[in-house]
């Protein structure tokens, strides 16, 4: 069952719990970093109805030696291919290696319009246990102030155990 941006922060922590033992569950004896991106992005895009874009950017370096964030696995229409450390609310989330929670995108300075109908998002970092920045979560929702604190505890203990488990990657 789908949850909406309605939902009591209870029934989301309750879904959030039976998602994250799906996600165990799939990713039991995965060693790979890509398939378990797409399995991640996947299961959160399809358990919550608010979550209209789902996905990971990946930290790299480009030619030009410059810290960039590339598309990898998603769920939902096309997204940036690549974004800046310098712009937006996924490369402050990367320059930071914070959640960057945003109710209104408008009102967020150096938001970038992946997709016109992007109301509110939230982004967090796949950190190492040494600090090494992985990748970004990036969740867009079509719905104002579609994020809440659980929804950041949340995401942010998935990405934390991807940090862990695929800090070689």
């Amino acid at each position: 069952m789908a949850l909406d941006a309605t939902d009591a922060p209870e029934d989301r922590a309750a879904r959030y719990r039976e998602v994250r033992g799906a996600i165990d569950a799939l990713l039991e004896g995965e060693d790979d970093w890509v398939a378990a991106m797409a399995t991640v992005a996947c299961e959160l895009h399809h358990a919550f109805e608010r979550f209209h874009w789902t996905g990971f950017y990946r930290a790299l370096r480009d030619a030009a030696g410059e810290d960039v964030l590339v598309i990898g696995p998603y769920q939902g229409g096309h997204g940036c291919l690549r974004i800046a450390f310098t712009r937006g609310v996924c490369g402050a989330a990367a320059r930071t290696r914070r959640t960057q929670l945003v109710p209104d995108v408008e009102a967020f300075a150096d938001h970038i319009a992946c997709s016109s109908t992007t109301r509110s998002e939230i982004v967090v970092p796949v950190l190492t246990p040494d600090g090494r920045l992985l990748a970004v979560l990036d969740v867009d929702s079509d719905h104002l102030a579609a994020f809440d604190e659980v929804d950041q505890r949340e995401l942010e203990a998935i990405c934390a155990q991807l940090g862990r488990r695929f800090g070689a990657a």
